[in-house]
């Protein structure tokens, strides 16, 4: 039992590093690329294919974790990914940076869906599910907090290029971590009964639907979010330090409400609705240019997106035997870079037009009713049993 935890413990210690080095990263991309000389729409265009990239990962990742296991599309990604965030900083065009990107993008595809798999195999019920996941998230959130301020501060004091050099470098020194410390103690078993499900009985599962739909708009939304707030830096004429203080509100917010763990007594699919509700309305008050509560709104961003998360993790492992996690996981995670190609590459075409904010919105708001319909019509036992593999 003590080697166990101790185990997961390795696992809570891995995703809170991976959070935190790729999350100091996002006040600096934006404006590092536009120092190159990308327009606005070639940044969307980098984030895009980024997540393009994530997204064909994310459907080859899903069967070759639960066949392999999970370890080595841990430590591998971290590795291959290190590397090519040191070369960020060594590039001398937009067209070397938009290849390193995708490149990035798809080493990265494996990563979540192993480590989410790997944690969610130590947990023998659904509540226990939703304590590991909460933690993480809590972990996940601290790190998204104090990362973007890390960010700024290396980009005022060393520079762009130069912040690339010790992401790329943190990421090496955690996948050492990883080959000494973490245990895939899930046995690798090969049988029928593994294979039985397939990449279209996922897809085909009811009581995914819902979750897939969400995590659409819900990253559609975070996106938008990504996209705009760095480049008030670049528009306003705003230091990366005031831009990471920004992204830090809503990790301020997202812990909050990661800390309430009396909201993991609702029903996932609640929680689901409840969240992207909150995150419509923020999007709305953006939307009138409520500037003067940028913050206020950033942190209700972020307590909203944190009410979504973990659920969103729960209701996959409710809808699949455990068996399957690895291509849930997978799935999920392609749907969550679909959402942010999407919002990338429009935001970047209509932000001289349209605000970006109203697109978000339209989209969060289609979702929830859609997703509300489908709430009403679904039968209570899709929400909360595994789909068999037979």
């Amino acid at each position: 039992m003590r080697e166990a935890t101790a185990d997961k413990l390795h696992i809570f210690v891995i995703m809170f590093l991976i959070s935190l080095i790729m999350s100091i990263q996002a006040p600096i991309f934006t404006p590092y690329a536009a120092m190159i000389g990308a327009s606005s729409v070639l940044v969307g265009i980098m984030l895009s294919a980024a997540q393009f990239a994530n997204l064909v990962g994310n459907l080859i990742a899903g069967p070759l974790v639960d066949r392999f296991g999970k370890r080595i599309f841990i430590t591998l990604p971290l590795l291959v990914s290190g590397s090519l965030f040191i070369f960020h900083g060594l590039v001398a065009n937009t067209a070397e940076l938009l290849l390193l990107r995708a490149l990035n993008g798809f080493s990265l595809a494996f990563l979540i869906p192993a480590a989410m798999a790997l944690l969610s195999g130590y947990a023998e019920n659904s509540r226990q599910q939703g304590k590991n996941m909460a933690v993480n998230g809590i972990l996940g959130t601290i790190a998204s907090i104090i990362a973007p301020l890390i960010g700024g501060k290396l980009g005022v004091m060393f520079g762009y290029a130069n912040s690339y050099f010790v992401i790329g470098s943190a990421l090496i020194i955690t996948a050492v971590y990883t080959t000494f410390f973490l245990k895939d103690r899930q046995a690798v078993t090969v049988n029928k009964r593994n294979q039985s499900l397939s990449l279209i009985q996922v897809l085909a599962n009811p009581g995914l639907h819902v979750v897939f739909l969400t995590g659409f708009a819900v990253m559609y939304i975070h996106g938008v979010i990504i996209y705009e707030i760095p480049y008030l830096s670049v528009e306003k004429g705003l230091s990366t330090v005031t831009t990471g203080k920004m992204f830090s509100f809503m990790g301020i917010g997202t812990f909050f409400s990661l800390s309430l763990f009396f909201i993991n007594r609702f029903a996932p699919v609640k929680r689901l609705i409840f969240g992207l509700f909150g995150m419509c309305m923020t999007l709305f008050a953006l939307l009138n240019e409520w500037t003067t509560a940028l913050t206020l709104l950033l942190f209700l961003m972020g307590f909203f997106f944190g009410v979504i998360m973990p659920a969103m993790a729960t209701a996959v492992t409710d809808a699949v035997a455990r068996e399957g996690h690895g291509r849930a996981f997978g799935v999920m995670s392609a749907v969550y870079s679909l959402g942010m190609i999407f919002s990338s590459f429009v935001t970047g075409l209509i932000r001289e037009v349209i605000s970006p904010y109203f697109i978000a919105f339209l989209i969060g708001m289609l979702v929830l009713s859609f997703v509300g319909y489908m709430k009403l019509r679904l039968p209570r036992s899709a929400h909360t049993k595994a789909t068999p593999l037979r």
